[in-house]
């Protein structure tokens, strides 16, 4: 009874396998080792087909199995049906193994998203990464050249968030860096302190209540500058007494010393939203990666 079910349902395509292969040997051994199944499982597949045509299939000797008439008729239309599911099997392995194209910020370092990567392998997704900035992240994944896109967002709607701080090529020797410490007084020689935004920070909720907080504490607005790259930025924050704006795993790759903004608290948020349908899966199997990959602490 069991096979009789089986047949009408998932596995009748494991019974004409197993018909096709025995007409194919003429034999029961021979045609279910070709299949890789044992020959209880061929002759009890073949029975259970037997049973649900109700004609037979093979004309049974001692030695070779014979088509009957009704088994030569129907073993074209069993061919097309295991030719069909294996064709189906190679294609769900095709699609499987197909590259996941993620648009991914440029802060997160080689090392990181060669983790994340090797992580998403492990887990069976081959990630194809695409290193852009905030507004082309957005681009790509609306033009679908990505399938999905880690998108900044506004602290309080991100799944991932990563604390900005100020950092710079001394130790500041303090636990927190106001930014009121930058103005030039009367007595002040040299250049003004710069704070220097990254592009990937170049986005109206972290930029925003920081210009708010230059105005609020007497900076000059040249003492607030956005960067056209973050390695114009580094550098400037190296040679001078400059900072820059970024996270704790920035700066320790970048060889600065970070201090949070001692008046205001600031982060990047980041949410995965998918070409098509819902990233709900990625994000359940990756979130972890994905986090170490931007510096988050959570998830």
């Amino acid at each position: 009874m069991g096979d009789w079910h089986r047949v009408r349902g998932v596995d009748l395509v494991g019974a004409c396998r197993a018909f096709v292969s025995v007409s194919e040997h003429g034999s029961f051994t021979v045609g279910a080792a070709a299949a890789r199944m044992s020959q209880s499982v061929a002759s009890r597949r073949v029975a259970a087909l037997e049973e649900r045509f109700g004609e037979p299939l093979f004309e049974r000797t001692s030695r070779r199995a014979v088509l009957t008439p009704f088994g030569r008729d129907m073993l074209p239309t069993a061919r097309q049906l295991v030719q069909a599911a294996d064709v189906l099997l190679h294609e769900a392995e095709a699609v499987k193994r197909k590259p996941w194209r993620l648009a991914v910020p440029g802060i997160c370092s080689t090392a990181g998203l060669a983790r994340l990567v090797a992580e998403a392998r492990g887990l069976g997704v081959t990630l194809d990464l695409r290193v852009a900035p905030p507004a082309r992240r957005r681009e790509l994944l609306h033009a679908e050249q990505v399938r999905a896109a880690l998108l900044t967002v506004v602290p309080d709607d991100a799944v991932w968030s990563v604390p900005l701080g100020l950092a710079g090529a001394a130790d500041p020797s303090v636990k927190r860096v106001y930014l009121e410490t930058l103005r030039v007084g009367r007595a002040s020689s040299g250049p003004a302190r710069r704070v220097w935004i990254q592009p990937e920070d170049d986005v109206p909720h972290v930029r925003d209540p920081l210009t708010r907080l230059r105005d609020a504490v007497g900076l000059r607005p040249a003492q607030l500058v956005t960067a056209t790259d973050l390695t114009t930025a580094v550098a400037e924050a190296l040679r001078t007494r400059d900072v820059l704006l970024c996270s704790p795993a920035q700066a320790v790759e970048l060889g600065l010393h970070w201090r949070p903004v001692g008046e205001l608290p600031l982060s990047r948020g980041y949410a995965l939203a998918a070409a098509e349908g819902s990233p709900q899966h990625i994000e359940a199997r990756l979130g972890a990666a994905i986090a170490r990959c931007l510096g988050s602490e959570s998830i």
